[in-house]
């Protein structure tokens, strides 16, 4: 049952993530881009500890260029 709570939890901050994305594309909000980067660092930090290998160690370079994005939004 634990697992189950981890992994609903994992695919909500996943579409959180999403959907303030989408939100900060619309909005063009710099905290749009800033909380989905947030929401999707807990994930991307998962696949890590987790040890991902090959091509999935990329997916931790997304919360970074959301960051970059809220930081040239902001400017």
């Amino acid at each position: 049952m634990d697992f189950f709570l981890v992994g609903i939890v994992y695919w909500l901050l996943i579409g959180a993530s999403v959907l303030l994305f989408v939100w900060g594309l619309w909005k063009k909000s710099w905290k749009g881009f800033l909380w989905s980067g947030i929401a999707l660092a807990l994930p991307t930090i998962s696949l890590y500890v987790g040890g991902a290998e090959g091509w999935f160690r990329l997916a931790g370079l997304l919360p970074l260029l959301l960051w970059v994005f809220a930081y040239y939004t902001k400017k």
